[in-house]
């Protein structure tokens, strides 16, 4: 949103926000457009083959996405390198020696949640290494009930790949309630670097999306189409990987 909101201001552009939770909340949004109350839209956090974006696009608006789409529909979009970030991420556990390096995937109807854990198998099996995973839905809860599931399955475990921070925060409190100490026993890593991550007990090692810069070049690319300018059907951005106290 801040990204975003820096790069529409300059140029004396309003940015509205509008959630489709629902059938009724995309109906809602298709009317809104359609009355050409909008220059474009930019889509985000969209689950499974939505069809909002490519009816928005049939409507002749102006759309770019946050990741690629799923499904048969094509739109520009701005995202990172999901699995390259997370086979970084789990290539640094099996480098500090982990050994049995499990994951808390995120869902599997979202880009972020595939890709992450098409990465978490990629460099797992470069290892000659078993994939073991539970899945969460990017929240904290979710991350700590996938890692209660996974000490019960694997007990053995000595590393996490957490497809979310806010999920890794999970993953850290169900560590510390089961007495496995952090990153003595257990190595922790989280994919985002959200504010919070810093903060955690210990601090977060994770994957850094450039959160502002997607929102910047989200709203570039949508002014450009806006304008009338052909766009990059993609751009990726890069990830790194930051060490601190979980692994």
């Amino acid at each position: 949103m801040r990204g975003v909101g820096q790069e529409l201001e300059e140029a004396d552009k309003q940015l509205v926000l509008m959630m489709a939770r629902s059938p009724a909340g995309r109906d809602r949004i298709e009317r809104f457009a359609q009355a050409r109350h909008v220059d474009g839209v930019m889509v985000a956090s969209v689950h499974g083959a939505d069809p909002l974006p490519a009816a928005l696009a049939r409507m002749g608006i102006p759309v770019v996405c946050n990741e690629r789409l799923l499904g048969s529909t094509a739109l520009p979009y701005v995202g990172v390198d999901n699995a390259g970030g997370a086979a970084l991420a789990v290539r640094h556990l099996l480098g500090s020696g982990r050994t049995r390096v499990v994951t808390v995937a995120g869902p599997q109807d979202m880009v972020a949640g595939i890709d992450r854990l098409t990465g978490y198998r990629t460099a797992l099996k470069e290892a000659g290494r078993e994939p073991v995973v539970a899945a969460g839905d990017f929240t904290q809860e979710s991350g700590a009930v996938a890692m209660r599931e996974l000490l019960g399955r694997e007990p053995e475990l000595d590393a996490v790949f957490v497809a979310s921070d806010l999920m890794g925060l999970g993953v850290l409190r169900a560590l510390r309630q089961a007495g496995r100490r952090v990153p003595e026993d257990v190595a922790v890593v989280g994919f985002d670097d959200v504010q919070a991550a810093r903060y955690a007990d210990p601090p977060l090692t994770t994957v850094r999306q450039p959160i502002a810069e997607i929102g910047r070049r989200l709203a570039r690319q949508l002014l450009r189409l806006a304008g009338g300018e052909a766009i990059e059907p993609a751009v990726v951005l890069d990830v790194e990987l930051v060490l601190r106290g979980s692994a």
